[in-house]
């Protein structure tokens, strides 16, 4: 791997995917948690805007494990593009609309917080890390899943398609 911004990529692409993948829940099963229709595998393709103009295409696959309530999920998420991969581990709790977590991604150690509101089967995320910021904002519809993600960093967006597997 080049000494140039590419170490960067991955861990922005993978803090975001992450965010993204993890807030991407329905609520409209009174009773039950955000992450209660969660659990199972989830695949998908998307592409990636970069800040020099260029796009490349990026292909995820996600492992939930939801708690018995829906109001925990633990997440395992690997990604590739042509250039990297990377592998995702995480912690979110729902609780009153708000949800909060951590990340780490495992082969390079780099980790963050995710925060944000869910409402009206509608997600709004932010994710951080100690180099960037991402707004994210999620909606499924049953066994899919759209995401849109916006950044100032070296990746500025990142629009991805998903399906229960």
């Amino acid at each position: 791997m080049k000494a140039s911004s590419k170490p960067l990529r991955p861990r922005i692409i993978a803090a975001t995917l992450f965010a993204a993948l993890l807030c991407s829940s329905s609520t409209t099963f009174a009773g039950s948690g955000p992450f209660a229709e969660m659990a199972g595998v989830w695949s998908g393709s998307g592409t990636i805007s970069l800040d020099s103009g260029g796009s490349e295409r990026i292909r995820c696959r996600a492992t939930y494990a939801v708690s018995g309530d829906g109001t925990g999920l633990n997440q395992n998420l690997v990604c590739a593009s042509d250039s990297y991969k990377f592998e995702l581990k995480s912690d979110v709790l729902a609780k009153d609309g708000s949800l909060s977590g951590s990340w780490n991604e495992i082969t390079r150690n780099v980790g963050g917080s995710v925060e944000g509101r869910a409402g009206n089967g509608q997600f709004d995320v932010i994710v951080s890390a100690a180099a960037f910021k991402a707004k994210l904002s999620v909606t499924t519809h049953g066994n899919k899943q759209s995401v849109s993600i916006s950044s100032d960093g070296a990746i500025k967006g990142a629009s991805i398609s998903l399906s229960r597997a």
